[in-house]
C-alpha cells in the first residue's frame, strides 16, 4: 500500500501541471533538424569504464522498475516487442547496439530510454496503440536518443544526484526516500532537449521506413497519446499527467515533421502496419491498475488485498500512483489517499497533532467513528490552501486522507464528507468477485455496432468514448463484420 511522506503543503504533490509546462513552450521555434547520430553510442561496460558519471542507466533501473510497479511479466507480449525491436535494430544506425527493453506494470502511457541501451514501455502504452507500427514508432524514437548518445550529453551538464534531489524538493517536499522521485517526478531522468527530442523523431521515422514498418504511424501515434491525455484530464486545457506527452511534449509543428519526413517513403498507406499480430500479442494485456495497487472503478477506489474502499464525488478524477491514490476535482479540489504502518498504538488524535501536518489547527482535531472504524479529523490551512485531514485505524495501519480546496472554498466539508460516508472495509463476497481488467480482442460480427461493442466495456462509465479511444476511431469511422477491435473487460 502507499506509504509516502506526507506534507501539507501538497500543491506540489497534487498539482503538477506547472512542472511539466516548460518542456512545451520551447517547442514553437522553428528546428531545422540535423541527422548525425553517434557511430560508437555508449553501450553499459564502455559507460562505466570511461565516465563515472554515466553510470546511470545501470544505476537508475531498479529505481525506475520499482518505481512503475515492478516489470511486466508475460510471455506473450515480451515476444511481441521484441520482434518488434528486432526489426528496428537491424535497421538502426549502429546495428551491434545492444538494448535492455523493459515492460513496465504501469496503466501510465510513457516510454523512455536511458543511457546503454536501456529502454523502457508501460503497459499502458501498448493498450493504446492500435498496431505495430505505431509501437515502432515509438521504440525508434527512443532508440534514437541511445545512438544519438542523447543520455551522456544530458548527464554531462548535470549530475544524477542533483536531479535526484531536485525532483525531491521541486515535486514532494518532504524528505521521502527518492525512488518515486526519480521516475514519475517530471522524469527529469529521462528528458531530453527540445532538439534532442526532434532530432529524435527524425531519426526514429526513418528507422520506422527502412524496417518496413508505415512511417506514418509515428505523426498518428502522437495524435492519440494526445487525444487520450485530453480524454484522461479532469480539465481538457489542463492535462495533469506524467505520461509520455510531458516528457515528449506534442505540438503541431513535431506532427507536421513527423509526416513530413514519413512521405520519403511514398504516400500514406505504404508500410506494414502489423494490426493483426500486434493484437493477438496484447489479447489478455493487464488493463488499468494492477491488484497490488488497488482497482479504479469510476468514483469508487477498491483494494482487495487491504479489504478497503470509498468513493469521490462524482465529476472527480482517480489517479491511481505508487505512493498514493489522488484525485482532483472541479473548482481546483484535490483528495490524497495514502496509508503508514503503525506500530505504537498511539490514540489518533495525539497522531495527527504529531508534527506531520503544516498548519494544523489543534483546536479542530476530534476523534471520530467511521463505519465503525475508529477514526478523526482536523483542519489545517497553509498558503492558499485549506485542508481536512482524516486519518483511520484498522488493525496495524493508518489510512489517511488530505482534501485541499482553495483558501476559503465551501467544498471542503461537503468532499471530505463523501470520503468519510463511504470509506469502509469490503465483504469478503466483494473481495472474491473484484477481478482485474484486460484487453479482450473481440471480432465484429454482422449487426455489431459502436453501441453494442462498447457496452461491454468494462472498468469505466465514458464507454463509447474510451472504446472509440482504444481502438483510434474517428467520428466518420463504420464497423464491418470481420473486423478485430479491443474492449476492455474482466
Amino acid at each position: 500500500m502507499k506509504r509516502a511522506g506526507f506534507s501539507s503543503r501538497l500543491g506540489g504533490l497534487l498539482f503538477t501541471a506547472s512542472l511539466l509546462a516548460g518542456c512545451q513552450s520551447v517547442i514553437e521555434q522553428t528546428y531545422v533538424p540535423q541527422v548525425a547520430p553517434s557511430s560508437t553510442p555508449q553501450i553499459v561496460d564502455e559507460v562505466q569504464k570511461n565516465d563515472p558519471r554515466a553510470q546511470m542507466g545501470a544505476r537508475e533501473h531498479p529505481r525506475i522498475v520499482a518505481s512503475y510497479g515492478g516489470e511486466y511479466k508475460d510471455a506473450k507480449t515480451e515476444r511481441l516487442v521484441a520482434r518488434i525491436a528486432g526489426a528496428l535494430t537491424a535497421v538502426s544506425e549502429n546495428p551491434n547496439q545492444s538494448y535492455r527493453i523493459t515492460i513496465l506494470n504501469s496503466p501510465a502511457i510513457n516510454a523512455f530510454a536511458l543511457p546503454g541501451g536501456y529502454l523502457y514501455v508501460t503497459r499502458g502504452l501498448l493498450a493504446l496503440a492500435d498496431d505495430a507500427s505505431e509501437v515502432a514508432a515509438v521504440l525508434s524514437h527512443e532508440m534514437a536518443h541511445v545512438t544519438a548518445n542523447h543520455g551522456i550529453e544530458r548527464q554531462q551538464r548535470e549530475e544524477a544526484e542533483v536531479i535526484a534531489s531536485r525532483v525531491v524538493s521541486e515535486v514532494l517536499s518532504s524528505d521521502l526516500a527518492g525512488k518515486q522521485a526519480l521516475a514519475r517526478g517530471k522524469l527529469r531522468l529521462a528528458a531530453f532537449s527540445r532538439n534532442q527530442e526532434l532530432q529524435a523523431d527524425v531519426i526514429g521515422v526513418r528507422m520506422l521506413g527502412e524496417a518496413g514498418y508505415d512511417p506514418y504511424a509515428a505523426a498518428r501515434f502522437l495524435d492519440s497519446m494526445a487525444a487520450y491525455a485530453r480524454f484522461s484530464s479532469v480539465d481538457p486545457d489542463a492535462d495533469q499527467s506524467l505520461d509520455f506527452l510531458s516528457s515528449h511534449p506534442s505540438a503541431p509543428q513535431r506532427v507536421d515533421l513527423a509526416r513530413r519526413h514519413a512521405r520519403a517513403f511514398g504516400p500514406e498507406g505504404v508500410g506494414d502496419r502489423g494490426r493483426d499480430y500486434y493484437l493477438a500479442g496484447i489479447d489478455g494485456l493487464l488493463y488499468g491498475d494492477s491488484p497490488q495497487e488497488g482497482y479504479v472503478r469510476g468514483q469508487t477506489f477498491l483494494h482487495g488485498k487491504l479489504g478497503i474502499r470509498f468513493d469521490v464525488p462524482a465529476g472527480f478524477q482517480i489517479d491511481n500512483k505508487a505512493d498514493a491514490v489522488l484525485a482532483t476535482g472541479p473548482g481546483d479540489i484535490a483528495i490524497r489517499f495514502d496509508g503508514v504502518a503503525d506500530q505504537q498504538k498511539r490514540s489518533l488524535t495525539d497522531y495527527i497533532a504529531s508534527g506531520w501536518v503544516t498548519g494544523l489547527q489543534p483546536d479542530t482535531i476530534r476523534p471520530i467513528d467511521i463505519n465503525g472504524l475508529e477514526a478523526a479529523t482536523a483542519r489545517a490551512s497553509a498558503e492558499r490552501w485549506d485542508f481536512d485531514v482524516t486519518v483511520i485505524r484498522i488493525d496495524t495501519q493508518i489510512y489517511r486522507f488530505l482534501t485541499a480546496v482553495p483558501k476559503g472554498a465551501a467544498s471542503l466539508e461537503p468532499t471530505a464528507n463523501v470520503l468519510r460516508n463511504t470509506f469502509r472495509r469490503m465483504t469478503p463476497q466483494e473481495i472474491a468477485a473484484l477481478k482485474p481488467l484486460r484487453i479482450r480482442i473481440v471480432v465484429a460480427k454482422p449487426g455489431d455496432t459502436f453501441a453494442t461493442l462498447s457496452a461491454r466495456m468494462q472498468g469505466t462509465d465514458r464507454k463509447l468514448d474510451l472504446f472509440r479511444m482504444i481502438n483510434a476511431l474517428q467520428m466518420t469511422s463504420t464497423i464491418t463484420p470481420g473486423d478485430k477491435l479491443k474492449i476492455i473487460s474482466e
